[in-house]
């Protein structure tokens, strides 16, 4: 696994337990995904599985937008993703499993989400000429696209408090079928199934896991 921040990332690395290796990367940066690359193929050899989720959320009014909040989303959410897997792919053999990360805001316009929402929905795009391109390579690829998911984000890139971050979990349950917002676990169990052969047949899906909130949206989380 990968992440920017190496105490964090040794923090996870000691909770998970045996058979991880926590490598500190940017995946803005293509060069740091090349890096993590040769690392792998040192130590392990290959990959079988690549699941793509570094990303964060800004919010930014349409009239707020710059070129400065854009390059930081896009070099996030979009490149970064790219330039992980392109990094990872000499690594890849047949029967590979490319999972991505996406967003429900991808479908329901919420407002203030224009630089998100946009890498978001590009990403699907991304998944489905993958999907063609690596057919003869017998490589798989698909999408998640979590609901809401409270993290530690919500306070670390977001700056809500532990009172706003309960308020708009509450909030968001409320326009939820199954009555409360997601974990991260339940991400975790989709990503699982994705990257096993349980999920064979299965490929250039985008798999919405939001307990149902994309199919009753009535615009209410404005």
């Amino acid at each position: 696994m990968t992440g920017r921040r190496q105490n964090v990332l040794d923090e996870a690395a000691k909770a998970l337990g045996a058979n991880v290796r926590a490598i500190a990367a940017d995946v803005s940066n293509k060069e740091d995904m090349v890096r993590v690359a040769s690392i792998i193929k040192q130590e392990k050899g290959k990959l079988d599985i690549v699941f793509s989720n570094a990303g964060y959320y800004k919010g930014c009014a349409l009239e707020e937008v710059t070129e400065e909040y854009l390059d930081d989303i896009l070099n996030v959410n979009l490149k970064g993703q790219l330039f992980t897997v392109q990094a990872m792919l000499p690594l890849m053999g047949k029967g590979g499993s490319i999972i991505l990360t996406s967003s429900m805001t991808a479908f329901i316009g919420l407002p203030e989400y224009t630089g998100y929402a946009a890498t978001k929905a590009a990403i699907i795009g991304m998944a489905k000429v993958w999907t063609t391109e690596l057919k003869t390579r017998s490589i798989r690829v698909n999408v998640i696209s979590p609901g809401a998911i409270p993290t530690e984000g919500y306070e670390t890139v977001q700056g809500l408090t532990p009172e706003q971050v309960k308020a708009f979990a509450d909030k968001c349950a409320a326009e939820i079928p199954v009555g409360r917002v997601g974990r991260a676990e339940e991400i975790g169990d989709a990503v699982v199934f994705l990257g096993s052969e349980a999920s064979s047949f299965i490929n250039g899906i985008n798999l919405v896991v939001d307990g149902g909130q994309t199919q009753v949206y009535a615009g209410r989380l404005s």
